[in-house]
């Protein structure tokens, strides 16, 4: 191909993927790293969007669905969350691999080299789940409000929803994130809870490393709330997308630019996700350790409210229970809910060519802050129904089950497809991890399907 033509494609390919612009980086950049001689600090530049995603993943989604697993089946799933983890850590790597690659986000890629169609039914069960999950989140975050101030729920719904979006339009993400993810810390607590409990170790460790597979239809539904609330959808859009505004913060800011990554920046991004992905099992084990140690154990199977499960808590600091599992829920929630909303606004804002990023201004992005703002309101009035939470939040999880396991497949395919990765496809053992991950949450719904009477 001639110069010209070089030169015509690149104009064409930087007029297809909008500006966004972007205040700074979210964790340090790689010339920052190399260059700070402490480790500590160093090791807390690595971390960013992986960091980000391992914190939303922990959401009132998340806290609900494990809470009810250890609550109804005992230490029975505790073996999921080892299980997880390498999945999860290569999956949300892959997607990192191809918004660093590509330059764009997964909606992005999908629409340069797939069809239309599957790209617009993708976008479209992922803003539908979104929305369902964005909503749950915000009545978890009212329900748990109303722990410590004894307003009405369905009172906040509305007020939340406001102050989510405002800090969307008129503050940044980094703003939320560093106001908000460090109340996810309060969710350690479960650990604390777990030992005090008391539990039988022995069959703790047991339920850890051997895993015990029933096949009836609630331990497959719970399985399959368990892979969704982990291995959600959201986060694979969302991780793509924030990667590509990492490397706009950094000053490349048209297409060109951002094609490629470095071994050294491929790597910093592979223990960002490593580290978000452990720090999120870490708090999944112990809430579903903490809720089987003490609600199971003392007969209380069937979660009715965000107050059942902060009854876990009450071995380690009594009454304080629920104000600590309320600041938890609030916290992550708060994070949760501007990642969901986010990630369906990247997705339909690439789709259509639209100028998209939380740090555009509203006047420059109308289209995608319209979509976030759709989103959140449509999603609060769920709250309206009279929709149990807890039961929410569970089957919030059970939908990101279902609809997970068709966009693995796409990312796969996308992430060995030498026309897109060049030489940065996929090598075998992550192609075995990522087709592993497909497969299991493929297997689990339909088991859960077959099993349903």
């Amino acid at each position: 191909m001639s110069k010209d033509k070089l030169d015509h494609v690149h104009r064409r390919e930087s007029a297809e993927a909008p500006t966004i612009p972007h205040a700074e980086p979210i964790r340090g950049t790689h010339l920052e790293i190399k260059q700070e001689t402490n480790p500590v600090k160093r090791f807390f530049k690595l971390l960013g969007p992986g960091l980000i995603t391992g914190a939303a993943d922990d959401d009132p989604s998340g806290i609900g669905t494990y809470s009810t697993a250890g609550a109804s089946l005992g230490f029975a799933t505790l073996w999921t969350a080892i299980i997880t983890l390498p999945l999860m850590a290569v999956v949300q790597f892959v997607c990192a691999k191809i918004g660093m690659v590509t330059g764009r986000g997964l909606a992005g890629v999908l629409l340069h080299h797939y069809s239309r169609k599957l790209l617009y039914a993708a976008v479209l069960c992922l803003f539908i789940a979104n929305t369902i999950n964005a909503g749950t989140d915000i009545g978890a975050i009212a329900a748990a409000i109303n722990l410590i101030v004894p307003l009405p729920i369905t009172v906040m719904i509305i007020p939340i929803a406001c102050i989510i979006v405002a800090l969307q339009i008129w503050g940044s993400y980094r703003l939320i994130a560093n106001v908000f993810k460090w109340l996810t810390l309060s969710l350690f607590t479960y650990i604390g809870a777990a030992f005090l409990a008391k539990p039988d170790f022995d069959a703790v460790l047991k339920a850890t490393f051997i895993p015990e597979l029933h096949f009836d239809h609630d331990y497959l539904l719970t399985l399959v709330a368990i892979l969704g609330t982990t291995i959600s959808p959201y986060l694979f859009f969302w991780e793509a997308s924030e990667e590509v505004e990492e490397e706009i913060s950094e000053g490349r800011k048209t297409l060109r630019q951002r094609k490629g990554a470095t071994d050294a920046e491929l790597n910093q991004a592979k223990w960002d996700t490593i580290v978000g992905m452990f720090f999120c099992n870490i708090v999944f084990y112990f809430v579903i350790l903490a809720a089987a140690a003490t609600l199971h154990a003392s007969g209380k199977t069937d979660l009715q409210s965000a107050v059942d499960a902060a009854q876990a808590l009450r071995p380690l600091v009594g009454s304080a229970a629920t104000y600590l599992f309320a600041v938890g829920i609030i916290g992550s929630g708060f994070l949760a809910v501007p990642v969901l909303t986010g990630s369906s606004a990247y997705a339909i804002a690439e789709s259509f060519g639209w100028k998209y990023g939380l740090d555009t201004k509203p006047k420059q992005a109308k289209q995608f802050y319209a979509v976030i703002a759709i989103s959140t309101f449509v999603g609060a009035l769920i709250n309206f129904i009279g929709i149990n939470p807890i039961a929410a939040l569970f089957w919030t999880a059970v939908i990101n089950g279902v609809l997970a396991p068709p966009l693995l497949v796409i990312i796969m395919i996308i992430s060995n497809n030498k026309k897109i990765m060049g030489s940065r496809v996929n090598g075998r053992f992550t192609n075995f991890v990522g087709w592993t991950a497909a497969v299991i949450m493929f297997a689990a719904a339909i088991g859960m399907v077959a099993t349903w009477q």
